[in-house]
Order: C-alpha cells, then sequence, then structure tokens
C-alpha cells in the first residue's frame, strides 16, 4: 500500500536541497552570526543571503525581513508589537472571526490589556464583506489584521480591499497580513497587497519547521516581544537559527513561480471536486475562487476524526480542520454559519507541487470505501 500524503497545509515535506543546505550550515558554516571573526563572517554572510532571497520573493528589502522560529511566533511579534507600540492612538483592533489561532488568541491577550477588537463574520463563502470591513475602521483604529488564504478553507480575503480603507478613512492603523498558506503558491508583492508587516513560514513551503520571518515594512515601529541581546534589528534576540534560516531560503529559491504551478494544482483540485461530485452525502465547504491547494469538505455521517483515521489505515492523509484545532470543531466553519453536520464531519485535504493524480484517486477510493463502511456502523 502506496502513501498519499494531502496534508500539506499542516506541514510539508522537507525538500533534499533545502536539508543539505541546513546540513551544510551546520558541518562547515557554524559559526554566530555575531561574531566578529572570519567564522562568523561567513555565517553573517549566508545569513543575508538568505534575507535578501526572502526578501525578493515578497518584494521587499532584505533589511525588512525579520526572521523568527515560525509564523505563530511571527504573527505575535506583529500584532502585539504593533499595537503596543501605537497605543497612545488608539485601542481599537479590526481582524476577523476566520483568522489562525495564533491571531486570534494573540488578540485575546490584547484585550486583557485593554484593546477593544473588532471581529468580522464571513459569509457562507467564507469571505469578507467589504463594506462591513470598511465601517469598522475608524480613527483610533491602530491595527487591521486579516489573512490572505484561510488555512482551512482556502478562501482568498479582501488584503488589498483593507489597505485601500484604512486609506480612504485616513486611519492611523497598520495592516498586518498572515501569509502563510498564501506564500509560494500566489504570486503577491507585500507592495500590491499594501500591507505593512507580513507573516510567512518555513514548514508550510518544503523548508523544515521551526522557522519563519515577518516583514517590517521600512519605517514601521514595533515592540520587541523576545528581549536580549538585539539581534533582528533588536525585534527578534537570540542567535540565529542559520541551518533552519538557509534551508528555508534554499525553499523559497526553488519553489517555483507563475501560473503554471497554480494551473497544475487546479487541475488537481478540478479531478477531486469531478470526483466528489458523484460521491453520495459528500459536501464541498471551500468556494470556487479559493487557493486550489485547499479543498474543505463534509462526509456527511461520519464524523471527521473518524473518517481521518479510517484514510490513515489506507495510507491517505488528510486533516480534520487545522492541524493547531487538534480535531477540535472548527470555529473557520461554524463562523460561516455551516450545520453542526457539516461542521462535525469537515476534513480539509491541501496539495503540494508534488501531489498527484494517483494522490485523489486514493482519496476518492478511501471516501467511497468510509462512507460506505462507516455509516453501516452508525
Amino acid at each position: 500500500m502506496g502513501e498519499h500524503y494531502l496534508d500539506n497545509s499542516a506541514t510539508t515535506r522537507v525538500l533534499p536541497e533545502a536539508a543539505e543546505e541546513a546540513l551544510r550550515l551546520m558541518t562547515e558554516c557554524y559559526g554566530n552570526p555575531s561574531s566578529l571573526h572570519t567564522m562568523g563572517f561567513r555565517a553573517k554572510k549566508a545569513l543575508d543571503s538568505a534575507r535578501e532571497t526572502i526578501g525578493r520573493r515578497l518584494g521587499a528589502l532584505p533589511e525588512e525581513i525579520v526572521f523568527t522560529g515560525g509564523g505563530t511566533e511571527a504573527n505575535n511579534l506583529a500584532i502585539l508589537g504593533a499595537a503596543r507600540a501605537k497605543k497612545r492612538m488608539g485601542q481599537h483592533i479590526v481582524t476577523t472571526m476566520t483568522e489562525h489561532d495564533s491571531v486570534l488568541n494573540t488578540m485575546k491577550q490584547l484585550e486583557s490589556e485593554g484593546f477593544r477588537v473588532t471581529y468580522l463574520a464571513p459569509g457562507t463563502d467564507g469571505n469578507i464583506d467589504q463594506a462591513e470591513l470598511e465601517v469598522a475602521i475608524g480613527p483610533d483604529t491602530v491595527l487591521v489584521s486579516m489573512m490572505l488564504c484561510n488555512n482551512e478553507t482556502g478562501t482568498i480575503l479582501p488584503v488589498q480591499a483593507a489597505a485601500r480603507a484604512i486609506k480612504r478613512k485616513k486611519s492611523p492603523a497598520l495592516l498586518h497580513t498572515d501569509c502563510v498558506q498564501a506564500f509560494c503558491k500566489l504570486d503577491f508583492t507585500v507592495k500590491g497587497l499594501g500591507a505593512d508587516l507580513c507573516t510567512v513560514s518555513g514548514h508550510k513551503v518544503h523548508a523544515p519547521k521551526g522557522v519563519g520571518a515577518l516583514y517590517v515594512k521600512k519605517g514601521v515601529r514595533l515592540l520587541p516581544i523576545v528581549h536580549g541581546g538585539g539581534q533582528e534589528r533588536g525585534l527578534r534576540s537570540g542567535t540565529e537559527s542559520l541551518p533552519l534560516i538557509g534551508a528555508f531560503a534554499k525553499a523559497v529559491e526553488l519553489a517555483p513561480k507563475g501560473a503554471g504551478a497554480l494551473e497544475k494544482i487546479g487541475g488537481l483540485r478540478e479531478l477531486l471536486l469531478s470526483d466528489l461530485a458523484e460521491l453520495p452525502r459528500v459536501e464541498v465547504n471551500s468556494s470556487g475562487n479559493g487557493l486550489p491547494y485547499i479543498v474543505n469538505l463534509s462526509a456527511l455521517g461520519v464524523r471527521a476524526e473518524t473518517m481521518l483515521h479510517f484514510l490513515a489505515e489506507r495510507g491517505v492523509y488528510v486533516s480534520a480542520g487545522s492541524a493547531c484545532g487538534k480535531a477540535k470543531p472548527s470555529h473557520v466553519l461554524g463562523a460561516m454559519g455551516l450545520p453542526r453536520e457539516r461542521v462535525s464531519s469537515a476534513l480539509r485535504v491541501s496539495f503540494s507541487r508534488f501531489s498527484t493524480e494517483e494522490d485523489v484517486y486514493a482519496l476518492i477510493e478511501g471516501l467511497r470505501a468510509g462512507l460506505s463502511s462507516l455509516e453501516k456502523e452508525r
């Protein structure tokens, strides 16, 4: 029995070239980038090169890239750092109900500090009404945080509209966008989005876990949340993990660009949707114009965790919502107003550039068998 990995929004297989780069940096370029000797200089040069690579892909200057321990830390730095730095200008924040937990739980922390947070509800398609977004932004709004691509449904949110609304309302707000799922999948630049802060992560793009980055637009002031020796422009103290950073940069360097990759994944998505249409009691929860890498579906009548384990026994690996949710009912689908039965049976299928038609066929056969046998056991 082969293995069919369709949980790439949770994490991806590390590219051999990225792993090799990490090993090289661990064994040959192991100096501290802050050291003032030759080995330190070599490490600093490798660090600068990685910063240039990530910046180039985002359309940013190298000095606008701050390396972190992952997407969660980058989101925390962006949100806590921005809100606390701008507290004297206002204490209102706008976000959405469908953000990643690393955003929503950070908002709870700020609420405990006296900030007021407006959580915009999505429509049944998972998207945010742009008129409601604009109304929510006021003169005391200091931060708007909106992900570019939802990690559970693939919905592409109106980040550019948020940037325009901030400008129209003459608001002092900074715009933060969590681009963890979109990075190296959608072609975008931070300037094109109008973002002041942008989060990306390594392990979603075939680099190792434990490394991410935050774009901080030149001139934007943040207060650090990690204190120490002042590395990363004083925003993220601690000796940089050069092997992970170098592997991240190598994966980004090798990531495909342009419409070709999206076209291939779009073909897999269409194949999946076509086959799903022939299965009884299956509902698709993702909208038709979202990121094709993610398809959220509900196999009605079978709890998500039960179906997940059934598929895993057949070598097919998917998620029951976000991996960070640990099989809890999806707050994203709940916010969309989907019926409880659809929420409790929801599965997330997520592709990578290494996914194949065989993976889709294996999933369909697994779902067909699961719907047949598991429903009989109810």
